[in-house]
């Protein structure tokens, strides 16, 4: 009953005037900058950490917190009507819901993709209510070998969006790891594959960067380069709107995605990544529909993953308030804005901030409905950028991705590096590799290569440590299941239809 009176308490702070219009900013900052390619919430926050000398900590939290959310919300919109996703959590949303745009159906997928939003992020903030302190205490027990573990999985997991061919979806796989140790090695300290210390490389190589050069300008690239003005009609709208067979086959996913989004929040295994491509390799081994994906566009490969993303954010608040630990770039940038303030988030905040937290739990709840009430109406306004004439549309996004890019370290190296990217870009798509692995690699392969060393200095140099802890030996069970059922079930299916032949 103390929950149920500290969130009243909560939502009758967060419900006044004041603090009501901070949330509407922060929902509709978010919803912009997920729009806009190239920059995300982790560094609107970070610009906007100065209000934190003129602000009152309740506000500038609860309005910190919407630019979060609603950058995940923003971040579909792009990824699906010009498969340029605005947040790397957002990347899996572009592969199905570009495809369903061009198949007329952009309305469908917009719509999936809001209310799915909607309905993960308000079960992942009930769940945030009743269950963050048990939650964080099981997030404790995850070690080394627990991380890396869970990183394998996502590397055999991701292998169901690597494309029709294997080998050129793990040549992309070890691009992005390749990518992803450039820099200085978070163990020893020594500068890796720098050219010499290039000061540029040295820092490593930015993931929202590569994200960008590969999504949205080697489609703007491509686009210019092999399709002109070839398809002009592809993009005609049929729907605005979901059919009863479209709510039937999006809400078991909405489910779905929020189940395992949730979790991944809580824990520092890659953000809202491996959660939507988690989901994603679930709805397409779980559909009635298989030949939708990567052909005409499949809902629930929008539906899980957009519902999936959202629920990863709100996990994240768990470890953030209860440990003080944040497990994204966003909820670190977070952290430095309670400590601006003199606040120290962890086991005692819910004691002594008992206010600001209920107030900022309850302000999520609020936010989701000003979100569903922001973009759904809005889906007709974002189907018009259909209309837009290609050479405008993607000069624009040439644009965006260009100042996005420039925004986060004023470097002109990155502009070059970001268009070189974007050749690469159309290069793979020109000969059929896939470029969702990449970033995958890219963004998981140091986490994974710290956690495993970590975990071999705790088992003193020995593999077996990754099979005596039993939560790590259960995950890498789980490995070895996502790697030989499949093929075990179609050779099955083979069987018994030479049989029935």
């Amino acid at each position: 009953m103390d929950i149920w009176n500290s969130l009243l308490q909560g939502f009758m702070t967060a419900g006044t005037p004041i603090n009501l219009m901070w949330a509407l900013l922060g929902c509709l900052i978010g919803t912009a900058i997920g729009v806009l390619p190239g920059i995300g919430p982790a560094l609107t926050v970070a610009m906007l950490l100065p209000i934190t000398s003129h602000v009152e900590p309740t506000a500038s939290m609860i309005m910190f917190a919407g630019i979060y959310y609603g950058a995940m919300y923003g971040g579909s919109t792009t990824s699906i009507l010009l498969n340029t996703p605005g947040e790397t959590g957002s990347m899996v949303t572009a592969m199905e819901g570009n495809l369903m745009a061009k198949s007329g159906r952009a309305g469908a997928a917009l719509a999936t993709s809001a209310i799915g939003s909607f309905f993960a992020g308000t079960i992942a903030t009930v769940l945030v209510t009743l269950f963050a302190p048990g939650l964080a205490e099981f997030a404790l027990r995850f070690g080394p070998p627990e991380y890396f573990a869970l990183i394998l999985l996502a590397f055999t997991t991701v292998s169901s969006v690597l494309g029709q061919s294997t080998l050129r979806g793990m040549t992309s796989l070890v691009l992005g790891l390749s990518i992803g140790i450039i820099g200085i090695d978070q163990i020893s300290g020594q500068a890796r594959f720098t050219l010499n210390n290039v000061p540029e490389l040295v820092d490593g190589i930015e993931v929202v960067l590569v994200a960008v050069g590969l999504f949205a300008v080697g489609e703007a690239m491509y686009t210019m380069m092999y399709e002109g003005r070839q398809d002009e009609t592809r993009n005609k709208m049929s729907s605005l709107w979901m059919t009863k067979g479209d709510w039937k086959r999006s809400w078991p996913a909405w489910l779905r995605g929020t189940l395992i989004g949730f979790p991944f929040g809580t824990i520092p295994a890659g953000g809202t990544e491996i959660p939507t491509f988690l989901s994603y390799g679930a709805e397409r081994k779980l559909s009635k529909h298989p030949e939708e994906f990567g052909t005409v566009g499949a809902i629930e490969g929008v539906a899980g993953p957009e519902a999936a993303n959202n629920a990863a954010v709100a996990g994240t608040l768990v470890p953030l308030l209860t440990l003080g630990i944040p497990t994204s770039t966003t909820a670190a940038i977070l952290l430095s804005a309670f400590q601006n303030y003199g606040i120290q988030p962890g086991p005692t905040l819910f004691q002594t901030s008992s206010a600001l937290v209920w107030a900022l739990i309850a302000s999520m709840y609020i936010g989701n409905v000003m979100l569903l009430v922001l973009n759904l109406p809005l889906v007709g306004l974002w189907v018009k950028l259909l209309k837009i004439p290609k050479p405008a549309l993607y000069a624009g996004i040439l644009i965006f991705a260009t100042v996005g890019v420039y925004g986060m370290r004023q470097s002109a190296f990155d502009l070059f590096l970001l268009y070189g990217i974007g050749l690469l870009g159309v290069l793979m798509r020109r000969f059929d590799f896939p470029t969702a692995p990449v970033i995958v690699g890219m963004i998981l392969g140091p986490l994974g290569e710290a956690h495993m060393r970590n975990a071999m200095s705790i088992g003193e140099g020995k593999w077996t440590v990754f099979i005596e802890r039993p939560l790590s030996a259960t995950i890498l069970l789980v490995c070895v299941a996502v790697l030989i059922v499949p093929p075990l079930l179609t050779r099955l299916r083979r069987r018994r239809t030479v049989a029935l032949a």
